[in-house]
């Protein structure tokens, strides 16, 4: 069975993986874009803008846990929220996602989301398919499509919740960034108790972030 990863999920001090009043304007939420300054710091970041050559970017701590998110993907799973600033029914298929005509993903895409869409193919490799069926429905093809590789779960915030309120969650890496929001989405919000069945296996700071890794403490254990 292929493990469920997450990755690089930055989040501030006070526990916000985004900030309040997402839109298209500001997919991150108003200063949300603070938490992710660490990640085009480095090497891996920039190269992530196309940027084949960076002029900038330090080799170190971050780059390491940046590139290891990469790592044996075979496949993504994320919340609407993360694809893009629609809300219920799809008006039409014009929207694509955040990312452009070439997606940074290059492997199969599923979305959660409550309403149909046809899966959308886009230059690269990628492929959003749009699960209606729930969160072990995505993880189940999620799994199929990644083969021999793990699946990397990706935002928003309350999509993570619910994999981690099913016990779903193989490894949870978390970079608190030195930054106060106030307000917006919270990561550990809604768990009835808090993440049940992740331990804490390594803890790293860098001059920027804290890098904090979890993983299941019975790799046998996962529910569903």
């Amino acid at each position: 069975m292929p493990r469920l990863r997450v990755h690089n999920l930055s989040i501030s001090v006070d526990g916000y993986a985004a900030g309040p009043d997402q839109d298209l304007e500001h997919p991150l939420g108003v200063g949300g874009e603070r938490l992710h300054e660490w990640v085009f710091a480095t090497p891996t970041g920039l190269a992530m803008l196309g940027e084949s050559e960076p002029p900038g970017g330090a080799p170190g701590t971050d780059d390491r846990f940046l590139a290891r998110g990469e790592e044996n993907i075979g496949a993504t799973i994320m919340g609407r929220n993360m694809f893009g600033p629609l809300r219920g029914p799809w008006p039409d298929e014009q929207w694509t996602g955040w990312w452009g005509e070439n997606p940074p993903y290059h492997h199969p895409v599923f979305v959660l989301t409550s309403h149909p869409r046809p899966p959308l193919t886009m230059a690269g490799g990628t492929t959003f398919t749009f699960v209606t069926g729930g969160i072990e429905a995505a993880l189940e093809q999620a799994g199929e499509a990644a083969g021999d590789a793990d699946v990397r779960l990706g935002g928003g915030a309350a999509t993570i919740q619910q994999y981690l309120r099913a016990g779903l969650i193989d490894e949870l890496h978390v970079v608190v960034v030195p930054v106060l929001l106030g307000c917006g989405e919270r990561l550990f919000d809604a768990l009835g108790g808090g993440p049940a069945g992740l331990e804490c296996v390594q803890f790293v700071s860098s001059p920027t972030v804290a890098h904090v890794r979890f993983a299941r403490a019975d790799p046998e254990g996962r529910r569903g």
